[in-house]
């Protein structure tokens, strides 16, 4: 939901009874003698039920079976409220089965299809709409039957945004879980602040812009227990105090300040928790979330197996989605802070870099050396577990954003600390021979220190997110053989397993990592627990 508290639209809205285009029941939660509230145009070809087990936001999602080819009786939707030269983004998680029937939006109007292709995972089909009028639309989905239709076919349907998230308000008043405060003071230049407070999932359950100058603002929030983001933006670069006024922002709780602040850049971004602070094993880390109140073993491979359970089955995104990924959460905003991608065979973190790449328009493409293009690189390669398997071809903990050409001299040999260097990227990774004291004599690639405990961290999430399958995968490739020992439980050959403790003690979890974490989570739905958690690693690894 937008929740932009403007005097104007405000106006408007009382004026004119119109209000923000919010779809009702877009998570499908609520039912009534077996269809969800506010759907009320359910076309005879399709039926639709409330479904528990698979579900993108919330708990439950529209089964929607499709029974015939005949596209006039297959149209699911409703009507809500939008206001002229408004923007609205729509949006909806659509989960095929069998890829014989493709979901298309509509929104006042038909817009884009969902691909069919795209089995057993969520994906978004999304439409920007301008409203020209101050109107009633209509929203919802068509459905399409492609080659392989069978005469009758499941698709599931989730979150249709905007809407009120399952974690927001109520919308009468009251509110059962957390009523949370905000307050905002404009500075001199109100139009350019903007914020979005965001769930653990990545969702938005919250923004604002377009305000007007020094001027004060409140809003309440009914928000579930569990971790949340706030991020404040100002478009000149100057914050909101104390140059040109004395804005400042804060959330609250029953009188008790979250988070509070005035003075940044261009943005600020803070976290807050609800509720259990949970964090299952205990230990050092920082999250401090419910993710892990499930896990009760402490040390050893009975911890490691209670968090392959908790990760396993993430929901794959699909390869090409990686790309969509780095556009929106592998920027530079750490170090140059620059925007551009950020690179970890390129990036220098202590000067400028050679070069930087601008997201999309720089992706790979072809190459003739460093500073050509950026690439998807599979740090723990994929011939190690087979080639383009899924989930691990397309799992984003694992997957960086690095130059092509630097990628494919890293190629698939081990990580390790480099003796003599046959090659050197701009930011001095190293191929080449391997150190006499690692315990490995072959070829090696080491990165910066910078990025070393990232790399640990993300092999020991591998390790335990494919703890089921990694036992297999030993003999697929001679430099995994290097590093695989062949088990489920150690998985790494002592060589290797010593090196990533070092580099994981030597390089703590950063800001950057946490944030990356965060919107893998967002991305696929589960967490690597040893960026949550980085105790975890001593706790079942360190006693060997």
């Amino acid at each position: 939901m937008n929740y932009k508290n403007n005097i104007a639209a405000l106006l408007l809205s009382v004026v004119s009874s119109y209000a923000a285009a919010d779809v009702t029941n877009g998570s499908f939660e609520t039912w009534s003698d077996g269809l969800p509230t506010g759907w009320t145009t359910i076309d005879s070809g399709i039926s639709v039920n409330p479904n528990t087990t698979l579900t993108q936001e919330g708990s439950s999602s529209a089964a929607i079976t499709v029974n015939t080819g005949t596209q006039g009786s297959t149209d699911f939707r409703q009507m809500v409220s939008v206001v002229a030269g408004q923007t609205y983004e729509f949006s909806v998680g659509i989960y095929h089965t069998e890829g014989g029937v493709k979901a298309r939006l509509y929104i006042d109007g038909y817009q884009g299809y969902s691909n069919e292709s795209l089995l057993n995972q969520w994906q978004q089909v999304t439409h920007s709409y301008v409203a020209s009028s101050t109107t009633d639309i209509a929203v919802g989905l068509r459905f399409y039957d492609t080659s392989g239709f069978d005469g009758t076919e499941i698709v599931y349907v989730d979150y249709f945004q905007p809407t009120q998230a399952s974690n927001g308000g109520t919308g009468d008043g009251s509110c059962s879980t957390n009523d949370v405060a905000f307050s905002l003071v404009t500075d001199n230049y109100g139009y350019e602040t903007s914020w979005t407070l965001m769930n653990a999932s990545n969702q938005e359950v919250a923004s604002g812009n377009s305000y007007g100058n020094s001027s004060n603002y409140n809003e309440n929030f009914c928000l579930a227990d569990g971790d949340y983001s706030f991020t404040i933006n100002d478009s000149y670069g100057d914050g909101i105090c104390c140059n040109f006024g004395n804005g400042s922002y804060d959330l609250s709780l029953a009188g008790t300040a979250l988070i509070s602040g005035s003075s940044f850049a261009s943005t600020e971004t803070k976290t807050f928790t609800l509720g259990n602070s949970g964090g299952g094993g205990g230990g050092s880390g920082t999250y401090t979330g419910t993710y892990y109140d499930t896990v009760t073993s402490q040390v050893g491979y009975s911890l490691k197996t209670e968090l392959h359970n908790l990760i396993n089955g993430h929901s794959g995104q699909g390869y090409s989605a990686l790309w969509t990924f780095y556009e929106n959460h592998s920027l530079d905003v750490y170090f140059e802070n620059d925007g551009s991608i950020l690179d970890i065979y390129s990036e220098n973190p202590i000067s400028t870099d050679n070069y930087t790449y601008t997201k999309v328009s720089d992706q790979c493409g072809n190459y003739s050396g460093e500073g050509g293009c950026y690439n998807r690189e599979h740090t723990f390669p994929k011939s190690w577990f087979g080639g383009q398997v899924e989930p691990m071809n397309s799992d984003v903990h694992h997957i960086y954003a690095t130059d092509g050409y630097v990628n494919s001299k890293r190629s698939g040999f081990p990580y390790g600390e480099v003796a003599t260097a046959s090659f050197t990227s701009t930011n001095n990774s190293k191929l080449g021979s391997s150190t006499s004291t690692l315990g490995y004599s072959g070829t090696v690639f080491e990165p910066i220190d910078e990025f070393k405990g990232d790399l640990a961290r993300a092999y020991f999430y591998m390790a335990t997110r494919y703890e089921n399958v990694i036992s297999s995968w030993q003999n697929n490739s001679v430099y995994g053989d290097a590093i695989l020992d062949g088990s489920s439980n150690q998985v790494f050959e002592l060589w290797q397993l010593e090196m990533l403790m070092r580099w994981h003690a030597n390089d703590p979890v950063s800001k950057k990592e946490i944030d990356r974490n965060e919107a893998a989570f967002g991305h696929q739905g589960n967490r690597n627990p040893f960026v949550d958690h980085p105790e975890y690693i001593e706790n079942i690894w360190g006693n060997l």
